[in-house]
């Protein structure tokens, strides 16, 4: 792969001034995007320029475009200070940013798209709480209480998906995976990016993923956006490879393969001793089962009552979430003691039953089939809490076994 660099023009005394001592990198990914690169990149150096705080770099990263890009970028290196410009000469978004953000000297590194689809005055609430040590990441969110959106269903629909599967599969705790515009501590990033695989659009996905499983603070800004009409995104490709990046995250999760070499002075535990580990592989175990439970419940519901459906499928996939949890959650392996952890983990077995054959007792005579559906999947969401608590202080606690 080769690569071009334009270096900034050296910037104005007016951008060394008190107050300006610190550096963040604004890296804008683009390709093909000669149409609209000129009037963002201006306008987004007369915003840093006029009113933000803290010293700032704007990085060009164009990643193979084929059109003019690459001399309007040149140009404006050239041009505007503070401004530089980098090609390579393969496609990616997560390519360009691994280049941009790994060589950087910043103290915080950042990028938003090219079109500003999020307003600029989110900028400064996005890195101040970097610069104060406060948080590790920073993200901006379309899906929080205080975000003004303007976007179609379509766009609307497929992103609320894509981060309500983040949740629920992956135990991801941030609420908006996709929007283009994110910040980092410089040294947090530049640990992250060894261990991150995707070079496009799932790169960040990936990234936030890998730092919430190691207890790094993410912070969150309400932003407005406007959705860009004439975005050129490849919806279905995206979707897929968004989806096999979740899959091998998970598998990746599961297998213990990733430890993260974060800097010592933020290595300390968010969560007691072992969670930030186990709470990702828990959760993706227990939705696996959840999908296992709601199938055979709702093939025996052809052929036994309401109340046996669900003791049988409850008891079914208890004993397979016990089994996984045992090997993958808490590390325990071999025959010695399994047959002991099974009949412990019945303990969170009954506790489920009851919720959900209470919950089943308490619908009215004639209840539709996804009356009771939606009565066992909220019985066994509080089921969970405490299959995973029993698990981690009782049946699997270490000092148990010595271990």
């Amino acid at each position: 792969m080769s690569i071009a660099t334009v270096p900034p023009t050296p910037a104005p005394s007016s951008d060394g001034a008190p107050g300006r001592t610190r550096l963040v990198e604004v890296v804008v990914p683009v390709h093909n995007e000669q149409r609209v690169l000129a009037e963002s990149v201006r306008r987004l150096h007369a915003y840093l320029s006029r009113d933000f705080p803290y010293g700032f770099r704007i990085t060009i990263a164009d990643n193979a475009s084929t059109d003019g890009t690459w001399a309007i970028a040149a140009e404006l290196a050239r041009e505007l200070p503070g401004v530089r410009a980098l090609h390579l000469d393969e496609k990616g978004r997560g390519r360009a940013l691994r280049r941009a953000w790994g060589e950087s000297e910043a103290d915080v590194v950042s990028y938003m798209d090219v079109d500003l689809s999020t307003d600029l005055d989110a900028f400064l609430p996005l890195v101040a709480p970097l610069m104060t040590g406060h948080s590790d990441l920073a993200i901006g969110t379309r899906l929080a209480t205080g975000s003004n959106v303007v976007r179609g269903p379509k766009r609307e629909f497929i992103s609320r998906s894509y981060n309500l599967l983040l949740r629920s599969l992956l135990g991801a705790g941030f609420s908006d995976a996709q929007c283009g515009f994110k910040a980092g501590r410089t040294e947090i990033v530049q640990a992250l990016l060894p261990v991150v695989e995707d070079q496009e659009w799932f790169f960040d996905t990936e990234l936030l993923l890998l730092a919430e499983r190691h207890g790094l603070r993410i912070h969150e800004v309400p932003v407005d956006w406007v959705d860009d009409p004439d975005s050129r995104v490849d919806i279905v490709r995206t979707a897929a490879d968004d989806l096999r990046g979740m899959w091998r995250v998970a598998r990746r999760t599961l297998s213990g393969a990733v430890r993260l070499p974060v800097p010592a002075r933020v290595r300390q535990a968010a969560l007691p001793a072992g969670m930030a580990r186990q709470l990702p592989r828990f959760a993706i175990i227990g939705a696996i089962s959840t999908a296992a439970y709601l199938a055979i419940f709702s093939l025996l519901r052809g052929v036994m009552p309401a109340v046996a459906a669900n003791a049988v499928a409850l008891l079914v996939t208890a004993i397979a979430n016990t089994a996984a949890n045992r090997r993958f959650t808490f590390g325990v392996t071999g025959t010695s003691g399994a047959l002991r952890h099974q009949i412990e983990g019945l303990a969170a077995f009954l506790i489920g039953l009851a919720l959900t054959t209470g919950i089943l007792a308490l619908l009215p005579a004639g209840a539709s089939r996804g009356a009771e559906l939606a009565g066992v999947i909220v019985a066994n969401g509080a089921a969970t809490l405490a299959r995973f608590l029993l698990m981690r202080v009782w049946v699997f606690n270490p000092r148990r076994e010595g271990r």
